[in-house]
């Protein structure tokens, strides 16, 4: 697939001797092709974050969990979570890794700060060992549109 031309401004960065010693260690580790890609990929990580720090931008992720299925009710408590914000799941894939822990891996897309509210109701479930929220401000396209909800 063809790389789309973008118009590239170049600018001038400052750093401490050091700092750029472990910079290019990093750039080599990593295997970027040069200092500016992994710029570019330390900024635009940056900008995602603040995105999610904004609140209301629609934006795309995932809940990952791991969780203790054997707890009572863990399981039910989730699976309410997915159906009362069923609006913004869109899809979840569960993985038994031991007799009784599970990795549940939800997709999300929706308003970051309304995104960020149900990962904690799911995170702070008694059962959830530990859970993660990883946004993206790529969006899914719609598939179909959802029926308009009766008042």
């Amino acid at each position: 697939m063809p790389k789309v031309n973008k118009t590239v401004s170049r600018i001038s960065v400052s750093l401490p001797e050091d700092l750029l010693e472990e910079f290019d260690k990093m750039v080599a580790e990593r295997g970027f092709e040069s200092r500016s890609q992994a710029i570019c990929e330390m900024i635009g990580q940056q900008l995602n974050e603040h995105r999610q720090e904004l609140g209301a931008n629609i934006m795309t992720g995932t809940v990952n969990l791991v969780y203790n299925h054997s707890v009572p009710g863990v399981q039910k408590k989730l699976h309410e979570l997915l159906y009362i914000h069923i609006d913004e799941i869109i899809s979840s894939l569960n993985v038994n890794l031991t007799h009784t822990n599970t990795m549940s891996v939800v997709l999300v897309q929706g308003p970051a700060n309304k995104l960020r509210m149900i990962a904690d109701k799911m995170i702070t479930l008694k059962g959830v060992i530990t859970g993660k929220l990883l946004l993206s401000s790529s969006i899914i396209p719609p598939l179909h549109p959802l029926p308009q909800k009766s008042p």
